[in-house]
C-alpha cells in the first residue's frame, strides 16, 4: 500500500490506542468522581482495555494489523450499541451514568465510522496495486 489512511495525521492504530486509553480513563474517573460502587460504572474501561490492546498489537505486529483492527472495531461497535441505552434513560436528565452512555454512543459511532473508512481505503488501495 503506497499510502496509509490517517485522520488528522494519525494512523488508525494510534487513534485506536488513544480511544482505548480515553475509555479506560473515563470509566475510572467517572467511577471515582461519582463515588459509584457499581461495576457497571467501569463499563467504558472494560471496553477500552481490548481496544487499547488491539491498537498496541496492530502497531507491534504489522503483519496481523488487519486482524487486530477488526477486533478493535468490534469493540468500538459494542461501545456504540451499549451507548444506545442513553435513549432509555435520557428523560431522567444527564447524570454520570447517562453521560457515560451518551459518550459511548457518540465516540463509539465516530470510531466505528473511521474504522470503516480505513477498511474501505485499504480495500481500494489493494485493488489498484
Amino acid at each position: 500500500m503506497s499510502e496509509e489512511f490517517s485522520v488528522a495525521g494519525q494512523s488508525m492504530p494510534r487513534i485506536t490506542i488513544g480511544f482505548g486509553s480515553f475509555l479506560i480513563a473515563w470509566g475510572i474517573v467517572v467511577s471515582l468522581v461519582s463515588e459509584s460502587n457499581s461495576v457497571t460504572s467501569y463499563f467504558p474501561s472494560l471496553l477500552g482495555v481490548p481496544i487499547l490492546i488491539s491498537g498496541l498489537m496492530a502497531q507491534k505486529i504489522p503483519e496481523k494489523r488487519k486482524l487486530w483492527m477488526h477486533i478493535a472495531v468490534t469493540f468500538g461497535l459494542l461501545c456504540a450499541i451499549g451507548g444506545t441505552r442513553f435513549f432509555m434513560v435520557m428523560s431522567d436528565g444527564i447524570t454520570y451514568a447517562s453521560g457515560s452512555m451518551l459518550m459511548l454512543l457518540l465516540t463509539g459511532s465516530v470510531y466505528t465510522f473511521l474504522c470503516i473508512k480505513s477498511f474501505r481505503f485499504a480495500r481500494l488501495n489493494a485493488k489498484t496495486e
